[in-house]
């Protein structure tokens, strides 16, 4: 199974966020969530995986706004989830899940307190195009409060979430420890 959706559908039971999964992936999912989960510190939670070794702060948004043709609508959409992910000798890299298929060829804006940087989108997922921009990121994040998230679903709904960045800094800190 895909990590990045094993580690979605962690998350997701662990934060009480997950919708109806299928039984095998419950039960594997459940059987991590006991171990793996570390430490949250206000907003973030911090996860540790040992094979392969793999450490990670994620938070869900504290507010959520869908539009299309700029009014609001709802929209249907799975796990909305911001992560950092750590490997050994590896620094911190980003990544965000919609909890949908962005549009072909999109990008999604992260504002971080006033900066934007534009992650590149593959199905569902979205990340930085380069370390460096990884890096950039990261340290704006520590210093921020908020971050965030819009894109386009490939229906052409605009989304937009936003995440807390309270307690970012010392799970960041926690995270990179586990991953040495």
């Amino acid at each position: 199974m895909n990590a990045w959706i094993m580690r979605g559908a962690v998350v997701a039971l662990v934060l009480g966020i997950a919708p109806v999964m299928t039984s095998v992936m419950t039960s594997v999912a459940m059987a991590q969530e006991s171990t793996n989960l570390v430490t949250t510190t206000t907003d973030w939670s911090v996860f540790v995986e040992d094979n392969p070794k793999e450490c990670w702060g994620v938070t869900i948004p504290k507010e959520t706004v869908n539009t299309r043709d700029g009014q609001p609508v709802l929209a249907k959409r799975g796990d909305i989830l911001l992560f950092v992910t750590y490997r050994p000798g590896q620094p911190g890299e980003v990544s965000f899940t919609g909890g949908y298929p962005f549009a072909g060829g999109s990008t999604v804006a992260m504002n971080v307190d006033g900066t934007t940087y534009d992650l590149f989108s593959d199905g569902e997922w979205a990340w930085p195009g380069t370390p460096e921009d990884d890096a950039n990121i990261l340290a704006a994040m520590k210093n921020g409060s908020s971050a965030v998230m819009t894109a386009k679903s490939s229906k052409g709904t605009q989304t937009q979430d936003t995440f807390s960045l309270r307690g970012f800094t010392a799970a960041m800190e926690e995270a990179s420890k586990r991953c040495q």
